[in-house]
């Protein structure tokens, strides 16, 4: 699982930019559905022995659990209890929501004993001592108001990092770091001076400090970004959002506030029958589904699942103000179009994923829509 969606041949890639893929080895039987037979740990030990033990190497293992689809009723298959689970305050608490979340926990636990056997590997090979180990996610879990989502459930991941000879075990560091950071973390590691132009910051610095907690002042806020996430709209069309949090609060600004966030409404109008017809079922059904402000603002200390947006509360009128701002400041300097008058660019791009014929207009997979490949306004001028 590397670069994806896109297609790389027209590029002049010689393969998937992540790197050479190593998805020979296969399960004969997996205990679920959901579980696909790619065996990550027996092809990342084949790249160990097959490797040039000379150089260094650089090995992305990019399991496809949890992804879905998951197998139904696979966590009660295994032995796990709904009473056990704690659901999500943006989900209701029902014994449905409550079985697909344990469903899911299989998966990453499926995941965690890949990553145990190669680290095992690694052992036994002898490199596991000097190689920088980092385990994360690419999005939040995929629930509503998580995954595709700027909210704290769709981009506060979790993060491990593992570097027996150099870095201090045991630690819990707090400071706001985002993956863009990864690529200046890497090349720092390897004693590569990172690019000026990368708009990430290396944080090696946090993983060699003996500190918990924050460490670095200068990390005060990471921003996010979504355009578009699957088929959902009419000619292709996202729903774009920017936002930036720090240690207090998320700060979120809606561009298509007219659009429905979750996707054109089905013509059946049919509910969602994972929010039940209670006064909890319909509030959260509501926060779902329905369109959303052009701003939103949550204190993520009080309110992690960002159920309560403050932006028309006046007694948070300065911090919004403040957040706006900065937004707006780092975005311009990343040249971001939808602050330079041209956003609508990004409704061109092709799509290479599955498209949806019943939603209407532009369908084409793989090509551009002309309707909206616009030039910068800098470009018009000429």
């Amino acid at each position: 699982k590397g670069w994806a969606p896109g297609n790389w041949r027209i590029t002049g890639w010689p393969h998937n930019p992540a790197g050479r893929e190593y998805n020979k080895k296969k399960f004969r039987s997996v205990p679920y559905s959901g579980i696909h037979k790619i065996d990550c740990a027996a092809n990342f030990r084949y790249f160990l022995n097959d490797r040039d033990k000379s150089r260094p190497f650089c090995f992305w293992i990019g399991s496809r659990e949890p992804h879905s689809p998951r197998e139904k009723g696979s966590g009660l298959k295994a032995g796990k209890k709904l009473e056990d689970v704690i659901v999500p305050p943006f989900l209701p608490d029902t014994s449905n929501n409550r079985s697909k979340l344990l469903d899911y926990f299989v998966e990453i636990e499926w995941f965690d004993k890949q990553v145990n056997i190669i680290l095992k590997d690694l052992e036994e090979a002898g490199e596991l001592n000097n190689t920088l180990i980092v385990i994360t996610s690419d999005n939040g879990m995929p629930f509503t108001r998580a995954k595709s989502n700027l909210y704290e459930y769709g981009t506060h991941m979790p993060m491990a990092v593992l570097w027996p000879e150099k870095v201090k075990a045991g630690r819990k560091i707090d400071d706001l770091v985002s993956f863009t950071d990864l690529g200046p973390t890497f090349l720092e590691a390897s004693g590569i001076a990172p690019d000026p132009d990368m708009s990430g910051k290396s944080f090696l610095n946090l993983l060699f400090s003996e500190k918990e907690g924050r460490i670095d002042p200068i990390r005060k806020d990471v921003f996010s970004c979504l355009e578009r996430h699957g088929h959902k709209r009419y000619d292709n069309l996202g729903y774009p959002m920017r936002s930036i949090r720090t240690y207090k609060y998320l700060y979120i600004r809606n561009f298509k506030p007219d659009r429905w966030p979750l996707g054109d409404p089905k013509p059946s109008g049919k509910r969602d029958k994972n929010y039940p017809d209670t006064k909890e079922g319909k509030k959260l059904y509501e926060l779902t589904y329905a369109k959303r402000p052009a701003e939103e603002l949550y204190d993520i200390q009080k309110d992690t699942a960002c159920l309560h947006n403050l932006a028309g509360n006046k007694k948070y009128a300065d911090v919004k103000a403040g957040l706006s701002k900065r937004l707006e400041t780092r975005l311009i300097e990343l040249k971001d179009p939808r602050m330079l008058g041209y956003g609508d660019i990004f409704e061109s791009y092709p799509r290479y994923g599955k498209m949806k014929k019943e939603l209407g207009g532009f369908k084409k997979k793989g090509e551009y829509n002309p309707k909206y490949q616009i030039k910068p306004p800098s470009e018009n001028k000429k």
